[in-house]
């Protein structure tokens, strides 16, 4: 029986969750590759950390769907024998703000970035052994820097924010719960190669996260057995800057009249 530890990464067929997932994997973990629609992109992270001489397992699961997540983490401990950590990565990330708010543009960030990190949490608990286990939360630097834009995006992972210190509460002393908030990290959205570099050089150490570096943060937090309840930011110190708005709005060249 392998003795390996073994960790869920949601949203892990690409960007920031493909490079926590490798990363893991070299480090050792067993890894079960969570996406919901990227079919090629997680198959070929599978093949690619096996063929590092890893082992890992992709798992197609609508997180919104409260019966696909619930049946998620008995899936990845009935193939691996054991589940040891979880990494809450998946994310819906859809512009609104106070003009275009609506109460259901609200509720779909919350069943993608607030309900499934609780319900994934609550399955570990139940599942972890005397060693105890842990759950690391993606956040954003925008909860230590508010600007309005991006408003249910944002109120979505405030209240993970929260939710990372109550569960951190209610499920010790079996399981950690921590967070960990990156800054501008890869080109998304409308953004040009051009803005997102100008975005990732406006913080104090002039350069953003990388993947690696929230991957790294994710590792270190795994394995740190007296952290619990609070988060890492991990954004070149962009949490310093006030900013009024998104910075990829910021990021952008005035248009010449």
């Amino acid at each position: 029986m392998q003795t390996a530890p073994v960790v869920l990464v949601t949203g892990a067929a690409q960007r920031i969750g493909a490079a926590i997932a490798s990363t893991l994997a070299a480090q050792g973990w067993r890894v079960a590759v969570h996406h919901r629609h990227a079919h090629a992109e997680a198959a070929a992270l599978v093949a690619a950390i096996e063929a590092a001489g890893g082992r890992a397992r992709a798992y197609a699961a609508d997180l919104a769907d409260e019966a696909q997540c619930e049946a998620l983490l008995p899936a990845v401990e009935a193939d691996f024998g054991r589940v040891d950590a979880v990494v809450n990565n998946a994310s819906l990330f859809e512009y609104d703000d106070v003009a275009s708010f609506r109460g259901a543009t609200l509720e779909a960030h919350w069943r993608v970035n607030v309900a499934p990190a609780i319900l994934l949490a609550r399955a570990l608990h139940g599942r972890v052994g005397t060693d105890g286990g842990c759950v690391v939360n993606l956040l954003d630097q925008k909860l230590w820097n508010p600007n309005p834009d991006y408003l249910s995006y944002t109120l979505s992972k405030a209240a993970l924010e929260a939710a990372t210190t109550l569960l951190a509460q209610a499920l010790a002393p079996r399981l950690r719960v921590c967070g960990v908030a990156p800054g501008v990290t890869l080109l998304s959205g409308a953004m040009s190669e051009a803005e997102f570099e100008a975005a990732h050089r406006m913080t104090p150490l002039r350069r953003g996260s990388t993947p690696a570096d929230i991957a790294r943060a994710v590792q270190y937090l795994l394995t740190a057995p007296a952290v619990t309840g609070t988060t890492l930011l991990v954004d070149g110190g962009q949490h310093l800057q006030p900013q009024p708005r998104d910075v990829m709005f910021l990021a952008r060249a005035p248009k010449a009249p």
